[in-house]
């Protein structure tokens, strides 16, 4: 069974994690220390060397995401922190900020240098209001320890570190919205090209990347892109944190090597809850293609999951056993692409209200002739044709599930779901878990 690798996890069970103290315990700000040391075009070098690939989703090579920074030209350029997680099913980024933030700051210092950047920006999603706290009182504490300021650890580097937070929409996930509300703007996708490499935030090359992916790069510099390079596979390279939760005895965060299969993982956390069994999953949040039984086995990194039909994605795993519509799960997702949509393009906003729609009568068992062909169609209409990821993220679990389950949509044609599937079924296990 491959094992686990605890190193952006290391310090989460230690007593107050989130403390500076606690983190430099845990070898925290070597990685700095051996960073300035080296030349910029070293540690981006290295960056590369180590095959880290973003963990916000896309999985684009992170090292080379860095170089597609133009030449310095005099003016300022920036690293935005996209912490923005709404994704359903996705919970890797908060935890993280929550127990050791001090790691993310590490990370954004250390590529402040490698690009260049002086000011860098971290946009949090604004609900997790005790998250923003603890990230706040982070910086503080990096500022006051000299990590952050002028002349960082007399290296002659400035960085200021400002943190941001949002006003909630799922939209905003997106690199190019974010950077439009974090300007003040309403958080709309912008047309590409040109990319924020080039003109980003305040129209500066800018560097945008996930809170995991930055977070990862202390542990490159100080164990070596070689090391980490040699967990993971040969294309997906390196650990990640994959989020189990759903039927699963023990849900959680789990940090392994990318490779690792849900089999796997399922058997670290007890197996799918006690007298049922695993009917389908999401590899990486609610807008990846489902996977059944039949996938336990996949390896989860970015080409096997691709190969398999899905996406790797952000790696939250949500598990559903028999007790659960797939027509309602999807449903439920559906209505929530259908209120995020931010209106831009038609496919997106006008597909997802139909899609929800079409939901809406088939969770009533009042679906009409053609309903289930009128889903793949619309959904056939928005994959590609929506301004961004959105549109077709929102398609996703709707082509995966009528392909899988096709005979339950059939079903829900003249029979309710909650009839079909009665509600007291899930919530039984949930009872039985607190009284226990």
């Amino acid at each position: 069974m491959t094992q686990l690798t605890p190193i952006l996890t290391k310090p989460w069970g230690a007593e107050r994690s989130w403390r500076l103290e606690t983190y430099e315990a845990f070898d925290g700000y070597q990685a700095l220390r051996k960073a300035l040391t080296m030349s910029p075009d070293e540690v981006v070098q290295q960056a590369k060397d180590s095959g880290l690939r973003g963990r916000g989703g896309a999985g684009f090579p992170t090292g080379m995401k860095w170089g597609f920074l133009p030449p310095p030209d005099g003016g300022p350029r920036y690293l935005v922190v996209n912490a923005d997680e709404s994704e359903p099913g996705t919970c890797k980024d908060i935890p993280l900020l929550m127990a050791s933030p001090q790691t993310l700051i590490e990370g954004m210092v250390i590529t402040s240098y490698a690009i260049g950047c002086n000011h860098a920006f971290v946009y949090l999603r604004g609900e997790v209001v005790h998250v923003y706290r603890r990230l706040m009182e982070a910086v503080r504490e990096a500022r006051e320890a000299g990590y952050i300021g002028t002349n960082i650890l007399g290296s002659g580097f400035d960085l200021e570190i400002t943190v941001h937070a949002g006003a909630g929409a799922y939209i905003c996930g997106e690199e190019t919205a974010l950077l439009d509300s974090l300007e003040g703007r309403r958080g709309q996708p912008r047309l590409k090209p040109p990319f924020p490499a080039v003109a980003g935030l305040y129209a500066r090359p800018t560097v945008v990347n996930n809170v995991e992916s930055i977070s990862s790069v202390p542990a490159i510099v100080l164990g070596g892109a070689d090391w980490f390079a040699g967990m993971g596979t040969e294309r997906s390279k390196g650990f990640g944190i994959f989020s189990l939760s759903g039927h699963v005895e023990v849900p959680g965060q789990y940090e392994a090597p990318l490779g690792i299969t849900l089999r796997e993982l399922l058997d670290m956390a007890g197996g799918v809850r006690a007298g049922h069994r695993l009917k389908f999953w999401t590899p990486g949040g609610s807008s990846t293609p489902l996977f059944t039984e039949e996938h336990l086995d996949v390896p989860l990194d970015f080409e096997s999951v691709a190969a398999a039909g899905s996406m790797l994605g952000t790696r939250a795993l949500q598990i559903f056993d028999e007790t659960v519509s797939v027509v309602k799960a999807v449903s439920r997702w559906i209505d929530f692409y259908a209120h995020e949509s931010c209106g831009k393009c038609t496919p997106c906003r006008e597909g997802t209200y139909w899609l929800r729609e079409i939901y809406t009568r088939l969770e009533q068992g009042q679906g009409r002739d053609g309903d289930i062909e009128k889903l793949a169609d619309i959904a056939a209409n928005i994959l590609g044709r929506a301004f961004c990821a959105l549109g077709d993220g929102a398609t996703s679990p709707v082509s995966s599930s009528i392909k899988y389950f096709r005979e339950e949509y059939e079903q829900a044609m003249t029979t309710p779901v909650d009839v079909s599937f009665p509600p007291e079924r899930s919530v039984l296990f949930a009872k039985e878990s607190v009284t226990s």
